[in-house]
């Protein structure tokens, strides 16, 4: 087995007078790693067989039943695909004045990819990392976390985005990745358009129109932590104005590895779905679809209580249920114009062991899109949201006040791009208004210009103001947490409705280039101002007795104590050297520099900030169309250390073949994290690190 040498580089860590230097952590504890040998199993012996193959690749009779061959599309046509999220209009990748990422049909489908979060580690800039079985921590450029607190997610344009914790429930967010169209992704601020909480990005999945899922989709696959899953969808219509498809999927998920054997974090999840689409009038369609899932995640927590045992670890079946309806109104005015209007209701029922929260949302979205004779284009919307929640107590260390609320939001935007000199330079400005019940009112500002010197190259820059508002966590919520035994005392943190939004000022260049037919190049550089961001401030101790315990209790209230920059760049080629190989790669860097504001006292935050995001990020695909309706594809993946979660960085690669015997069948077997038995990526749970193990997944898949 080919082996190479190095090492795990340093691991700085330091918080309440720990400190480690080239560690692996270890039930919590630091220990020693020394410089040695590591091993890279299987991804040299694949690139060898990539080497060894062109003898014999044939460009391969072209399969309607996938419809989607390295030969569909060029470089040139990738680039020029539409996306919306943006602007909330179609405009190509090449003519948009952002750092916008799309992952195709193709891209899913032949990463093996079983979720929206694994999918997600092909964009550039994205951070993502696994927990365990269960859950996830994604960010872009920073600020990675369990919730995702800076990164707006929209599933057909529904916000996942929950106030009650600032961020996404990754493990409840999910749809048949095979009706995914694309998922764009937006690196960078993104309000203007979409409001709060899209400070440092956005991602929006688009699933297909159900005139291109019609017939019957029948997949299953089985593994050893993706024990198994069922994927059923049919779709029909009239082949005229109307069509449907409905979709019902289930999956039975396995625990990771646990060195303590504690393997907590198991799911079960089931989930079905339907979506119209009607042609009304030829100026007018309509598009209604809903989905509703129910499901059991295992969890591991801690649990406090002010009289003995004090605290105790619970594992416990977390009930996860909810649902959706999503209504979708456009009528085409003529002359590249057009009006939408969006409704949904959303249903969230949650139940863990230390928080219950049952929440209805909802949302009313109206754009009207104008097209000035090709000089200019001109948007502005309106949206109204309103968000009812009950959050009752489950244990009286975690407590919600009052435990029952109404959020509401309501905003308005305009957005105007003007050619200023036609084919190579245009201009961008737009603004938001919001008023929040968390925040009051606000403003999110953007301008953005674009200048292309030639067909197949441009230029862009881009200043935006972002902000992510407050939410229930800092506004609402006290929780205790066991400090010490010996002497007895707790940390009791409190939301005291002080605490005020957190502000981006970002500064963004950015340059793409299709070089030569086979080849492409996309670079974004940034440059962020934070500040008013979030703190833990200390209070002054005090003694308390209850039930006859006497402890000491340490305040802190949540402030806006902390200010700083990140900045970086991500650099994105593309390569397709032939019909029927394509390669993509990625490298990200990120420099996080955080900060306490003046008068701040907070010791512990900058560090935990800090210390969450990778500051390298490398990755590479590989898409090989071979003889005998046979596909293989590669993916590798290098992210250094996170320092704060004890972290060390890691390389892993994973592969896909797959094989069409016959017209509608599909054969294909995935093996994920192939170059160690396990590793961990991210800390979020007691006792000591998950390993994400290596695994496989075999799948059939029937199409027609």
């Amino acid at each position: 087995m080919p082996e190479w040498e190095g090492d795990f580089g340093d691991l700085r860590y330091n918080s309440q007078q720990m400190s480690c230097r080239v560690q692996r952590p270890q039930r919590g504890r630091c220990v020693s790693v020394p410089r040695g040998r590591r091993t890279v199993s299987l991804w040299l012996p694949t690139l060898a067989l990539v080497a060894a193959i062109p003898s014999l690749a044939q460009s391969p009779t072209p399969d309607p039943a996938l419809q989607d061959s390295l030969k569909g599309l060029s470089l040139e046509q990738l680039g020029n695909i539409d996306v919306t999220t943006v602007s909330k209009t179609p405009v190509s990748i090449a003519r948009t004045a952002a750092a916008v990422y799309v992952i195709t049909q193709q891209d899913i489908r032949r990463s093996g990819a079983t979720s929206l979060p694994e999918v997600l580690r092909m964009a550039p800039g994205v951070e993502v990392a696994q927990i365990d079985s269960v859950k996830w921590a994604i960010g872009i450029r920073g600020f990675q976390g369990r919730l995702s607190r800076a990164v707006l997610v929209l599933i057909d344009g529904r916000s996942v985005y929950n106030p009650l914790f600032h961020g996404v429930y990754w493990e409840v967010q999910d749809t048949l990745l095979e009706d995914i169209e694309r998922i764009e992704v937006v690196r960078g601020p993104g309000g203007t358009v979409w409001g709060p909480d899209a400070v440092d990005g956005v991602i929006s999945v688009i699933t297909k129109s159900s005139r291109d899922t019609r017939g019957t989709l029948v997949s299953a696959s089985g593994g050893n932590v993706n024990q198994a899953s069922l994927d059923l969808r049919y779709g029909g219509g009239d082949d005229k104005t109307f069509s449907y498809r409905v979709y019902a999927k289930g999956s039975l998920t396995g625990p990771e590895f646990h060195s303590d054997d504690n393997q907590f974090d198991n799911q079960k999840r089931t989930q079905g779905g339907f979506r119209t689409d009607w042609d009304i009038t030829g100026r007018d369609t309509l598009t209604v679809q809903g989905d509703a899932y129910d499901g059991v995640a295992g969890e591991s927590m801690k649990i406090t209580s002010l009289t003995p045992p004090f605290s105790t670890t619970v594992n416990n079946n977390e009930h996860l249920a909810g649902g959706n309806v999503v209504a979708r109104w456009k009528h085409i005015l003529g002359d590249g114009s057009d009006l939408q209007l969006q409704m949904y209701f959303d249903r969230v029922n949650r139940e863990q062991a230390n928080q219950a929260e049952y929440r209805d949302t909802y949302d009313l979205d109206f754009v009207h899109h104008l097209n000035e004779g090709g000089h200019q284009e001109f948007t502005w919307g309106l949206g109204a949201r309103v968000s009812p929640a009950v959050l009752p107590t489950v244990v009286p260390t975690y407590i919600f006040t009052p435990d029952s609320r109404t959020d509401q939001l309501f905003s308005g935007f305009a957005q105007d791009e003007i050619t200023l000199i036609r084919n190579r330079l245009t201009l961008t400005a737009g603004l938001k208004l919001f008023n929040s019940s968390f925040s009051g009112f606000n403003a999110e500002p953007n301008v953005r210009l674009l200048w292309t010197p030639s067909e197949h190259e441009s230029f862009w820059a881009a200043v935006t103001r972002a902000v992510r508002t407050p939410s229930d966590n800092e506004d609402t919520l006290r929780t205790t947490t066991l400090r010490s035994t010996d002497p007895l005392s707790f940390d009791v943190t409190t939301g005291d409705r002080l605490f005020t939004s957190e502000t981006d000022i970002s500064y963004e260049l950015g340059y793409r280039q299709l070089i030569i037919p086979s080849f492409a190049v996309d670079l974004a550089t940034f440059y962020n101002n934070h500040d008013h961001l979030q703190s833990l401030e200390p209070g002054t101790p005090y003694s308390q007795t209850t039930d006859g315990e006497t402890y000491t209790v340490y305040p802190f209230v949540n402030r806006n104590g902390l200010q700083g920059t990140t900045k970086g760049f991500e650099l994105a080629p593309s390569w397709k050297p032939t019909a029927w190989w394509r390669m993509q790669g990625s490298y990200s860097y990120l420099d996080m520099d955080l900060r306490t504001r003046p008068g701040s006292t907070d010791v512990t935050s900058v560090t935990n900030e800090d210390g969450s995001s990778p500051r390298h990020m490398l990755g590479f695909q590989s898409f090989l169309d071979l003889p005998g309706h046979i596909e293989f594809s590669q993916m590798f993946r290098s992210v250094s250390i996170l320092a704060a979660q004890l972290t060390p960085g890691y390389e892993t690669a994973d592969a896909r073949f797959s094989w069409q015997p016959i017209r509608h069948l599909e054969l294909a077997i995935t093996g994920q994290n192939l170059m160690q038995p396990h590793h961990p990526e991210y800390s979020g749970n007691p006792g000591p690190l998950v390993g994400i193990k290596r695994s496989v997944i075999a799948t059939i898949t029937w199409r027609k």
